[in-house]
């Protein structure tokens, strides 16, 4: 090879280099589809971080899963206490005497 030539090929490969972008070269994709693929990731973490704290949530639905255990305890409570009430109201009342006629 000569001199003049071996300077061209690497003037050439340096000039190669300069036009590679920062994202081609250490993640092999453009900088618009390395801008897309960020901004997918992004809107990924977005939605899911709503699933998981959101209004619409699972925590709220947990939440929601205790207050109903909750209130299924409290019913069978109070049902319990209606009949033990209702019991003690007609053993009253059987204890009252006869209205006469």
């Amino acid at each position: 090879m000569k001199p003049h030539q071996y300077e061209s090929s690497l003037e050439q490969t340096d000039s190669e280099t300069e036009t590679v972008s920062f994202t081609e070269r250490y993640f092999g994709f453009s900088t618009w589809k390395f801008a897309g693929a960020v901004a997918a990731v992004v809107l990924v973490a977005l939605y899911i971080s709503n699933l998981l704290f959101g209004n619409a949530s699972l925590e709220v639905l947990m939440h929601l899963e205790g207050y109903e255990r909750h209130l299924k305890k409290e019913i069978v409570r109070l049902k319990q206490e209606n009949a033990d009430l209702q019991k003690e109201y007609f053993e009253l009342k059987e204890l009252e005497p006869a209205e006469q006629e």
